[in-house]
């Protein structure tokens, strides 16, 4: 296997076992979560023009839609941005108070960000945002070091601009060869 290969497949490694522990750990929590990140408060949701029609029930054109954004006249939660559109500071319209949980879980017009936040693969590491409650850095690490086995040793390190966000690196332990596949 060639060191490109060899990348690929630890990539791949590292983005199954982040959504397993996400599917074991983060997402069970959201019905109980205390600060539910489809409220919008610390962050921001990007959308396509297919997921805004639809969230918040459109009839008119995206070009109309658009003039009405730029005149300031259109929901004050949504910025228009390089072809997408970017929503914060109030709860998305996919989201159910009363129920407290998404009413488009496991949809096609789910958004990406939704499905990835906070545990998700991101070129060839793993990024997790501590800002989700449900979040145990320590169990994750443990967790990571499980899938990609005794051979690679997981390194945290913390953005400087944004030290909630830690990136998760499998590095192999010197004097280690991983395993032949």
């Amino acid at each position: 296997m060639s060191n490109q290969d060899s990348r690929r497949s630890l990539a791949s490694e590292l983005a199954a076992a982040a959504d397993a522990y996400q599917a074991a750990a983060v997402i069970p929590h959201c019905s109980v979560c205390a600060k539910p990140c489809c409220r919008l408060d610390a962050l921001v949701l990007e959308l396509e023009w297919k997921q805004i029609r639809t969230f918040w029930k459109l009839g008119e054109s995206r070009k109309t839609f658009d003039r009405q954004l730029a005149a300031g006249k259109g929901p004050e939660e949504i910025r228009a941005a390089n072809g997408l559109y970017y929503v914060h500071s109030k709860p998305c319209p996919a989201y159910d108070l009363a129920g407290h949980g998404c009413t488009i879980y496991g949809q096609d017009i789910k958004p990406a960000g939704c499905s990835d936040f906070p545990v998700y693969e991101d070129m060839g590491s793993v990024t997790a945002d501590l800002r989700c409650e449900a979040v145990n850095l320590d169990a994750l690490v443990a967790w990571l070091a499980r899938a990609v086995g005794p051979a690679f040793r997981i390194v945290q390190s913390a953005d400087a601009e944004f030290p909630f966000l830690v990136t998760l690196a499998a590095r192999k332990k010197a004097g280690q060869r991983p395993p032949r596949a």
